[in-house]
């Protein structure tokens, strides 16, 4: 922004200041959840540039129930045929479980009112949510410079008619709770927020039995989220009769800000709290349920929504909503438990490799760069490390294990690693699961030039016990040939016909074999490390076969063969 252009912003200290010198929410934890309400049928829903039929809002309702939500905003059933035909479609045709109350959202204004009644008849449970705009930026260009006794006014006609027809609803057997919200509450001075407040709560007469809902929206961010949690602060110790009414939040995303904005409120006092899954709504956006939810899950707070599907989340969600999860995402996004860091791999596969041999005897989550188990949101861990030109040995060793059962001894870590990243960065791309096999594959596995095997022969020595003979049949340099050779074992007797032609230039420094898989088909691997004698170069072949004998003889041709390749 230029220079210029800053001068028409005014901080937003200069128009308002909140008179709270001993707040106490900074000292508070968050130890409980908050009653949760979603609004992705209303707020979310008008926020769409297609916004949602009927068949969709259905599925959508449908999977917010599955999550859990207990309130559940629908719609607006006065603003349209959909919305009122909705309404009475989960009525009619009972998809209200009994413990979800739905709530709908009317303006202070008569004939929306009774046409919100009239698409509630028959309901068991709701909640009426009946707002005006309070804000002196509203009261000057909405309400073309009405005063506060004005907007005042309209809230209280309001609350009388929704008092009557909420009485008449029950006396037919509907249980209804009422919810006021003064919009854009978190730019309305706040003792005139209280008092208009206390006003519709005199005409509502709340009781501790049967409490109402007072929604405080932060409409537009304006500020930063300590301002709005001394704001709900404020409100809660002032207004009157607090133990009357439930404190709801519904905070927007203007400032990128909203979930923290959130957290501070209840730090604040706040009950409840009004949002989106994925937070999609109005500008950019409403809170994200699903971030608090699961932030307060990642501290051991049980909050009775339940994400461990949450790829089923996201693809109902865009396909009714025609949205997308960004790949970033907290939580939801493809990439969130994806490191293409080395360091990060290494440290990731390390916390995993721990994991799975404490969790019984420490159950407590702790893996590096990971705040939350993917596992318990319905990920895989095959897909958090992904590999590119960036990427380190250990998230390479991490796939190889993972998603090919081959557990690389970990001083190959860094050759193969190296070798895979080169690929990546060859072919300037990420390389996915397979391809890293075919890369480790080329490189490291069954290598047949210059030497191949063949037929292998094993004979025990009678004669000298412990100690066996070899005959190999192999094609060396294009060449077939017979070789012969005596060891301990059949690895060392191959080695000792390798020797006898005259091509041993290496050590035997380091072997390690394991199964792939289960069962008596599985293959068996194996790796042997070879050092040249003549400069140290020390360097691994794979082998895999379903004898663990010849994948480790073809371990040795593979490392064999890597050496008589000179680097340049």
């Amino acid at each position: 922004m230029k220079p210029s252009s800053i001068r028409k912003y005014v901080p937003f200290h200069r128009r308002f200041s909140i008179p709270l010198k001993d707040r106490q929410w900074p000292d508070r934890v968050i130890e409980q959840a908050p009653i949760w309400c979603s609004v992705d049928l209303r707020d979310g829903n008008q926020a769409l540039a297609i916004p949602m039929n009927i068949e969709e809002k259905l599925e959508m309702f449908r999977l917010l129930v599955q999550v859990g939500f207990k309130q559940i905003e629908v719609g607006f059933p006065s603003a349209s045929q959909t919305e009122f035909d909705f309404l009475r479609r989960l009525v009619e045709q009972g998809e209200i479980p009994d413990d979800v109350q739905v709530q709908i959202l009317v303006q202070a204004r008569e004939h929306l009112i009774r046409r919100s009644f009239e698409a509630l008849k028959g309901v068991k449970r709701a909640i009426v949510h009946l707002y005006n705009s309070t804000s002196p930026l509203q009261r000057k260009i909405t309400f073309s410079d009405s005063s506060k006794d004005d907007i005042k006014a309209i809230a209280v006609k309001g609350a009388q008619l929704v008092r009557q027809l909420a009485d008449e609803a029950e006396a037919e057997g509907s249980e209804i709770t009422m919810e006021y919200s003064p919009e854009s509450f978190n730019d309305t001075e706040i003792d005139y927020a209280i008092e208009i407040c206390e006003a519709v709560m005199d005409v509502w007469k709340p009781t501790v039995e049967r409490r109402m809902i007072l929604n405080l929206p932060a409409t537009v961010e304006w500020t930063t989220p300590n301002v709005h949690a001394d704001q709900i602060e404020y409100f809660c110790r002032t207004v009157k009769g607090r133990e009357k009414v439930w404190i709801s939040l519904h905070t927007h995303n203007d400032r990128g800000t909203g979930v923290a904005a959130t957290e501070l409120g209840l730090l604040a006092g706040a009950d409840r709290v009004e949002g989106t899954l994925f937070g999609n709504g109005e500008r950019t956006g409403n809170l994200d349920i699903v971030n608090v939810a699961l932030n307060m899950n990642s501290h051991g707070i049980d909050t009775g929504l339940d994400f461990s599907n949450l790829p089923h989340i996201c693809e109902v969600y865009e396909r009714c909503t025609r949205m997308s999860v960004h790949e970033r995402h907290p939580y939801g996004g493809e990439l969130v438990f994806t490191a293409f860091s080395g360091s990060h791999q290494d440290a990731i596969k390390k916390g995993l490799d721990r994991r799975k041999k404490s969790a019984e005897s420490d159950p407590v989550w702790e893996v590096p760069y990971l705040t939350i188990d993917p596992e318990d949101l319905g990920r895989t861990y095959e897909a958090i490390i992904r590999i590119n030109s960036q990427s380190g040995k250990g998230g390479v060793a991490y796939i190889m294990d993972t998603e090919h059962g081959l557990e690389l001894p970990k001083s190959m870590h860094p050759e193969v690693g190296k070798i895979v990243n080169d690929e990546a960065d060859r072919q300037q791309k990420e390389l996915n699961a397979d391809e890293i096999r075919e890369v480790f594959e080329a490189h490291f596995v069954n290598l047949s030039k210059p030497l191949s095997l063949g037929e292998y022969e094993l004979f025990h020595q009678t004669e000298t016990p412990g100690m066996v003979r070899c005959i190999a049949q192999v094609v060396y340099e294009g060449k077939e040939l017979q070789i012969e050779g005596t060891g301990n074992g059949p690895i060392s007797a191959f080695v000792d016909a390798i020797e006898h032609q005259g091509w041993k230039n290496f050590r035997l420094t380091d072997y390690r074999s394991h199964s792939v898989g289960k069962g008596s088909a599985s293959n068996s691997a194996a790796y042997i490390q070879l050092q040249d004698v003549d400069n140290g170069r020390l360097l691994w072949g794979c082998g895999i076969d379903t004898s663990i004998e010849i994948a480790g003889l073809k371990a040795l041709v593979s490392a064999f063969n890597r050496l008589q390749h000179k680097p340049a």
